[in-house]
């Protein structure tokens, strides 16, 4: 038979102190003096007794919880930054409810269940929330920050690396290079990652006689590897620039396949940085977001929402940097 679990009520009794006492000092310590505060843990410890999560954030009208959406988890970008939000946001006393999104746009059963959890907080990284979505979760109670993105709505805050100058700063490197063909594989086109990524890069190359092409890569391995051939059966590029590592590890395989050297017959940048870009096999020339102080501000930011009745819509744009490898020289 199951030992009975020990109550609130117990470690009050044992403590000599009220129940209320027991729950202020399981939040925080809030409100209790350090002699009662100290007398509290130790009949807890000795009672073996934990807080009821659940129970305590129907009292604290707070679950300590933070939904995490995010959709293409293939993509190795996505479980190195889920590693970085579990521990900053561990560190901040939050739990993270995981959601893995269906589809391009969050659909109606992950709002409903992120408004279900009663979540604190909600981060969308590789998703794209509706307006209508933003405005459930807000007349919910529930803050919101884009990731690695943002929409054109003052709804919500954003943090996201500078796309448009980094694409910009890699036009001028391959045009201080000599490259005249020039080719960008993309992702899809309706968020702002790809579309400013682009725009910089074309912004970049327009006051030159360049000749410049397009292909979908849909930000998987596959796309990029479909579209690499695809670039290569006539008038080869000079250079392909890809949207995102896992895209350009596809075109260094498709360009392989054609018989061409890399980087001596096509250059190649990737965007993210992933650990794997950095391997021998592929020694990736991409361009590094800052992973580390893009989650550290999005953390600071969810926090301050939840914490605070009225703020402020903050879009943060942070400045990434060149990494040069084998794949351009």
């Amino acid at each position: 038979m199951a030992t009975k679990k020990a109550t609130s009520m117990d470690v009050a009794k044992l403590a000599g102190v009220s129940q209320s006492s027991v729950s202020r000092a399981f939040g925080h310590g809030a409100n209790v003096s350090a002699e009662k505060h100290k007398r509290i843990m130790e009949a807890a410890a000795k009672l073996g007794y934990s807080p009821n999560a659940i129970a305590r954030g129907l009292i604290t009208r707070k679950t300590n919880m933070i939904g995490i959406v995010m959709r293409n988890i293939k993509n190795p970008f996505y479980p190195e930054v889920l590693e970085k939000f579990y521990q900053a946001l561990f560190e901040k006393g939050y739990h993270i409810l995981f959601i893995n999104a269906e589809n391009e746009k969050i659909n109606e059963d992950e709002v409903v269940k992120l408004i279900e959890y009663n979540v604190d907080g909600v981060i969308i990284t590789d998703a794209t929330p509706t307006l209508n979505a933003i405005e459930r979760f807000m007349s919910n109670g529930i803050a919101v920050v884009l990731f690695n993105r943002y929409v054109d709505t003052k709804q919500c805050s954003a943090v996201y690396c500078n796309n448009y100058q980094a694409g910009y700063d890699i036009g001028q490197l391959i045009l201080n290079k000599g490259f005249t063909n020039i080719a960008f594989v993309s992702g899809p086109m309706d968020t702002s990652t790809t579309r400013d990524r682009l725009i910089g890069l074309k912004d970049s190359l327009q006051t030159t006689s360049v000749s410049f092409r397009e292909e979908s890569g849909h930000y998987t391995y596959e796309g990029g590897y479909v579209a690499a051939l695809q670039l290569t059966e006539s008038n080869r590029p000079d250079v392909i620039v890809c949207g995102n590592d896992i895209m350009a590890f596809g075109v260094i395989d498709g360009v392989k396949k054609r018989g061409l050297r890399i980087p001596e017959d096509i250059a190649i940048i990737g965007f993210d940085d992933v650990s794997m870009a950095s391997w021998p096999s592929y020694a990736l020339t991409t361009w590094k977001q800052p992973i580390d102080d893009m989650v550290n501000e999005t953390v600071a930011l969810i926090c301050e929402e939840i914490d605070s009745e009225e703020t402020q819509t903050v879009h943060m744009a942070i400045d990434g940097q060149l990494i040069i490898r084998e794949t351009f020289r």
